[in-house]
């Protein structure tokens, strides 16, 4: 992947960063995560009308751009930036591919278009608040029980008598969940142990759905509890006949593999976004210590302070090169520079409290809100050691083979020292 953005990079992040400056303030951000909708509706359909934000990445033949990650890592990377509340991920990042992946024909030419007008709001409900699971980021969806298991908790499915199917439990930790227009729902379908998971869909105003908006560590990522109780479902894809619901495993790797592909494109998307979150918050920092005084002086003049900000320097640069790399190539990197950005944001955003000294400890300094959008990430994409090791297991990093590769080459490294 070459290094020196393109030309079409270049205008989506200038166009996205002139609107952003003007339209979402800190002071917007606050007051739009208090709306009922936990985001500026307005902001949104110029967004999605006059950019085509949502519609980025899907394809052209059902009303988006057709661009891939390399072109929508610097969308991310100015939504991060800005903090803005939007439902974006949920819809775009998440939901949207899913159904362009699993839908039918008939599925994707209804709703992609008007995901990618903006003017339906996806959402993925995943049982137990297992993202990272469920999306293959921190281990292999297929070999833990994420959705149930066919025993107890998650959401079970079963098919209705009139045709159709029925769910039936809930899901935590739903990004966009309370105010989305359509849910797509991770369900156990089948009996314990041969059952399997399938995705599907659900209108936001389907009866025996119950959605509670939750207190969310990070405002700007609005989250929610999703209750189904016998509520109507239509299967995403085509149905597979009269075995579909019985104790098969049709369509288990379909979905899982479908889920795993999702994830790390998406880890691209929010590995850029936390890229973008960081250069924020330690521009504004080194703007604060540049005209805040102590002994006569700005503070930013101090050695100590110059050495932490350049510590926090080659960070930030470090998380934009690996969400850089890694939009070239998702299914390898999207791990990787996810772990290494949530690590770089985490620090940054940390050391932007303590620098902007005492008033940086009020939780109502703007601080706050870059260090809070910090943690919630990594609680619901982490945690960073996890992604990490997940990814050195399936490079086979901790294989024997490759740890008795690593011994030779430690001999042979021995060796050639000594004869020196």
């Amino acid at each position: 992947m070459a290094t020196a953005p393109t030309t079409e990079q270049e205008a989506i992040r200038s166009t996205l960063r002139a609107l952003l400056t003007a339209e979402c303030a800190t002071d917007r951000v606050r007051a739009a995560v208090l709306t009922p909708d936990g985001h500026d509706r307005d902001l949104w359909q110029r967004l999605s009308a006059d950019i085509g934000l949502p519609g980025l990445t899907l394809p052209t033949a059902l009303g988006g751009a057709g661009c891939g990650p390399a072109e929508a890592a610097p969308a991310y990377e100015e939504t991060g930036r800005a903090l803005l509340p939007s439902p974006l991920l949920a819809t775009a990042g998440l939901a949207a591919p899913l159904i362009d992946a699993l839908g039918t024909p008939a599925q994707r030419t209804e709703l992609l278009p008007r995901a990618a007008a903006g003017t339906l709001v996806c959402a993925l409900a995943l049982p137990g608040g297992s993202l990272p699971t469920a999306l293959g980021l921190t281990c292999d969806n297929a070999a833990v029980e994420w959705s149930g298991g066919g025993r107890c908790g998650g959401v079970r499915a079963r098919p209705a008598p009139d045709g159709g199917w029925l769910l039936y439990g809930e899901a935590e930790r739903v990004l966009a969940g309370h105010s989305a227009g359509l849910l797509l729902v991770a369900a156990r379908a089948g009996g314990y142990p041969r059952g399997r998971t399938l995705l599907f869909l659900v209108p936001g105003d389907a009866p025996g759905l119950t959605r509670t908006r939750l207190t969310a560590l990070d405002e700007t990522r609005p989250q929610a509890r999703v209750e189904l109780r016998d509520t109507p479902a239509a299967l995403l894809g085509p149905e597979t006949g009269p075995e579909t619901g019985t104790d098969t495993d049709t369509g288990t790797a379909d979905v899982l593999g479908a889920l795993t592909d999702v994830g790390a494109r998406a880890a691209v998307l929010v590995a850029a976004e936390s890229a973008g979150t960081a250069a924020a918050a330690l521009e504004r920092t080194v703007a604060h210590v540049r005209v805040r005084e102590q002994f006569g002086r700005p503070i930013g003049s101090f050695q100590a302070v110059r050495h932490r900000l350049a510590d926090l320097y080659v960070q930030v640069r470090a998380a934009r090169s690996a969400a850089h790399h890694a939009a070239g190539e998702p299914a390898d990197a999207g791990a990787l520079a996810l772990a290494q950005c949530l690590e770089a944001v985490r620090a940054v955003t940390a050391e932007a409290v303590q620098l902007h000294g005492g008033i940086g400890f009020t939780w109502e300094h703007d601080a706050h809100l870059y260090f809070k959008r910090a943690a919630g990430d990594e609680l619901l994409f982490g945690p960073v050691h996890r992604l990490r090791a997940h990814a050195a297991e399936r490079s086979g990093l901790f294989t024997p083979q490759a740890h008795e590769e690593h011994e030779r080459n430690d001999e042979t490294r021995r060796t050639e020292a000594t004869v020196r």
